[in-house]
């Protein structure tokens, strides 16, 4: 929103730098994105009069202008067409400066000497306006500085100003802040528009629903269209719109000024002198100003004429049937408050924005309604000649009432570590338009009773005077203070630090984390092996596909690795902690019955190649790679009792998977996508995965983290393959190699799988490396080899395995 200081200062007398003023701008949440000084680039531009005019002696489109700067005459050649004598214009003589940089020389066009040249509106900055030179006010000194005639010494501030501040949305509201902050007066003049006894309304207005819109006000002018005067169109550039007509602009300039948004239908195109506010009928339509016919629907609220034709879509836009042209003699204006909600659910479903939209959903002041109306009935007297009714049409049935909030000092300054008291709370408070009601009853001294203006709908709770508070006093002037508390500030919980432990765990083997969106398609729950009895079921999806909250990780994960590779990106690890949605009644809709259980989730998946050079060349991925990262979450968490035993589950390719067994109870399973889950998201095998439930892991009996010394004396290693029935796991194999072997096995991996017919139908080798260690001895060849027989028996006796090669 831009903001001129000249009009913020009809109304505070501020006058501090311009870093000053952005400094309490931004203090007081009203963020500064910009600051510009249209003039500031603008030097030498002097008032002068047209003194005569003749064509150029060689040029069919120019003419020779004669010029009376006040301190002399001079020669300038224009093209413009609507130059004539008498005419008071901004000229730019030899030496003068214009936005960009230019500078003016003495120089000859066709022949013709021209010392400078006169302005434009666009020249000057002032718009787009390049039709014809600038006209002045006659009675404007020759020889004065253009930028103080034009107000072109005025700073303008680009602010952002967020949803729940629809009050600061105006220069009144910028101007009301700032005055608070400086200790200034704030002063909003109360408009008293004169009145014409021969004009009368003998209008009527009717509201069908009175909750869409509690308010609306009707009043009847007659004026002469025409263009407004210099100083409303300059303000109105300054603020950011375009100068259409006087009517219209004065309906601009309150908006801009007090943030009422008004509309002026042209009474004689209406059916009938009067106004229904009523709902839209199923297809009904109406053409809006930007000459687009929008089809409605029943929860559009439109302004219809007496005859109930529809004139506007109430509060966005107005209709092209009666808007006001050249030949508009007499208006109704429209003063209105709208039901926030309701403006902005059809200002998005209509796809149509605009400033009123965009006040009307934040909240305007109900109660300035009148006040505002006759604002605009003041300037339209001063800039369309309006004669004005007397009698305006207000209906008001049911009158806002004002928030009545208890605030505290004790809470005010148990928030913001100060030491206010009640009567620095009330100074800080009223200057924003805040009253003060008799103390509540307690009679401590320690509570004010705040009546909260209407044109501030987002204070509503004690907490909001609290902010409120806050941005008066300065944050700044806020110390720092430690809150009061019986234990360590800021450290995180042991739960917390545990997750951590498992993200870092997973990116240490070389996984990125990934975020999926929590609802998923049924589809895709199903094809990964999810529970589906116990689905949450959205009510408005935003995507009718992806209807469910999920019940695994796993599938939003395998959707992301598709949609990777869907742009060239083959190789990915991704990991994701996250919630799961469990509903405790079954298949429910999500607004239906107790809510969900929410047990924490962390899933792993994994495609393409590993690419570890020089570690290792490269290879596809395969599911000890899952495995392995699975025991990197184990053994960062120190999780004492784990065992992995085969199992076939939807989802996973049989006789490549295990279930994850954690102090005996399932914690997840681990191995490698089922082809036809890769086929339906269009992914190559090979692909592994893993998901496993993370309260599961956390609650699990830790090992003992006693600090044992290691061995100083040097490992033998030995590498073992056997041949075993597709069923036998290889971490049954490995669970067998470490109960027999105990302590001396340090370390146990299965580094390769083999197939053959060689080895048989239904068979496959399990290669494993094996470091061996004692605690105080080297190990002899002799006891490396019992070991290794000790270890061979016990796998081909539990196994039914052969030793291999």
């Amino acid at each position: 929103m831009l903001v001129p200081l000249s009009w913020i200062r009809d109304f505070t007398p501020v006058d501090a730098p311009v870093p000053d003023l952005v400094s309490a701008l931004n203090q007081l949440g009203l963020e500064v994105e910009g600051v510009e000084q249209p003039g500031a680039e603008i030097t030498g531009v002097k008032v002068a009069r047209v003194v005569g005019v003749e064509k150029h002696p060689d040029a069919d489109k120019l003419q020779l202008v004669d010029i009376d700067t006040g301190s002399g005459e001079t020669r300038v050649v224009c093209g413009a067409p609507n130059v004539v004598p008498g005419m008071v214009v901004p000229y730019a003589g030899s030496g003068a400066t214009l936005p960009g940089g230019f500078v003016l020389e003495r120089r000859k066009i066709r022949g013709v000497v021209s010392d400078g040249m006169l302005c434009s509106a666009k020249e000057l900055g002032l718009g787009d306006d390049h039709s014809g030179i600038l006209g002045l006010d006659q009675s404007t000194a020759l020889g004065a500085d253009v930028r103080g005639v034009l107000g072109l010494d005025d700073v303008i501030f680009d602010l952002a100003i967020t949803p729940n501040r629809p009050d600061a949305m105006c220069v009144t509201g910028v101007a009301r802040e700032l005055a608070a902050h400086f200790s200034l007066p704030f002063d909003l003049p109360e408009p008293n528009a004169p009145v014409a006894s021969d004009v009368t309304s003998q209008i009527s207005v009717v509201i069908d629903d009175d909750v869409r819109c509690p308010r609306y006000l009707g009043r009847v002018a007659r004026v002469t269209l025409g263009p407004s005067p210099a100083w409303m169109a300059q303000r109105l550039v300054k603020a950011g719109m375009r100068p259409i007509s006087n009517v219209v602009d004065v309906t601009n300039y309150v908006l801009l000024e007090r943030n009422q948004p008004l509309h002026a239908f042209d009474l004689a195109k209406l059916g009938g002198r009067g106004i229904v506010v009523r709902t839209a009928t199923a297809g009904e339509t109406i053409t809006t100003l930007d000459d687009v016919e929008r089809e409605l629907t029943p929860d559009d609220l439109l302004i219809c004429d007496a005859a109930r034709v529809p004139q506007a879509v109430a509060g966005i836009m107005g209709g092209s049937t009666s808007e006001v042209s050249d030949a508009t003699t007499e208006i109704l204006l429209e003063s209105a408050y709208f039901e926030r909600m309701g403006i902005a659910l059809t200002s998005k479903r209509l796809k149509l924005r605009s400033e009123s939209s965009a006040r009307f959903e934040r909240g305007i002041d109900p109660d300035a309604i009148a006040r505002n109306a006759e604002r605009a009935m003041e300037l339209l007297v001063e800039v369309a000649d309006a004669k004005v009714a007397p009698d305006a049409v207000d209906v008001y049935p049911r009158p806002v009432e004002r928030e009545r909030i208890i605030l505290r000092a004790s809470r005010v300054n148990a928030v913001l570590g100060t030491t206010l008291d009640a009567e620095d709370v009330w100074d800080a408070l009223a200057p924003l338009g805040i009253e003060l009601d008799s103390p509540a009853e307690d009679g401590d001294g320690d509570t004010v009773v705040a009546i909260v203006p209407t044109f501030r709908p987002d204070l509503d709770r004690e907490i909001d005077l609290v902010e409120e508070v806050a941005r008066r006093i300065g944050f700044d002037r806020i110390g720092r203070t430690l809150p009061d508390t019986r234990g360590q500030v800021g450290a995180l919980t042991p739960r917390q630090r545990e997750r951590r432990l498992v993200a870092d765990a997973l990116v240490g083997v070389g996984l990125s984390e990934a975020i999926t969106l929590s609802l998923v398609a049924p589809a895709d729950l199903e094809r990964a092996g999810a529970p589906l009895d116990r689905l949450v079921r959205a009510t408005n999806p935003l995507r009718a596909e992806e209807s469910v909250l999920r019940t695994a990780v796993l599938p939003g994960l395998l959707r992301a690795l598709a949609g990777n590779r869907n742009q060239g990106l083959a190789d990915a690890a991704l990991f994701e902690m996250g919630r799961v949605f469990l509903s405790p009644a079954g298949d429910r809709a999500v607004d239906a019955g107790p809510l969900p259980d929410e047990p924490e989730h962390v899933a792993i998946a994994w495609s393409g190649g590993v690419r570890r050079r020089p570690v290792e060349d490269d290879r596809p991925v395969d599911v000890y790679d899952a495995v392995d990262a699975v025991r990197a979450v184990l053994d960062a968490l120190g999780v004492a009792d784990v065992v992995l035993e085969p199992v076939t589950n939807t989802g996973f390719r049989p006789g490549r998977a295990a279930r994850v067994l954690v102090s005996g109870v399932e914690a997840g399973t681990v191995g490698e996508i089922a082809p036809a889950v890769l086929d339906a998201l269009n992914l190559e095998a090979p692909v592994v995965a893993a998901e496993l439930e993370l309260d599961v892991l956390l609650d699990a009996p830790r090992r003992n983290r006693t600090f044992r010394a290691p061995s100083r004396f040097p490992a033998s290693l030995l590498d073992l393959a056997f041949v075993v029935d597709e069923s036998v796991a290889a971490a049954s194999i490995e669970a067998t190699l470490r109960a027999e072997l105990g302590d001396v096995l340090e370390a146990v991996r299965c580094f390769d799988v083999f197939r053959a017919d060689s080895l048989g139908a239904g068979r496959r080798s399990l290669a494993f490396t094996l470091r061996l260690r004692a605690p105080d001895r080297t190990l002899t060849d002799t006891e490396a080899g019992e070991l290794r027989a000790r270890a061979v028996a016990a796998v081909e006796q539990a196994h039914g395995a052969e030793l291999r090669g």
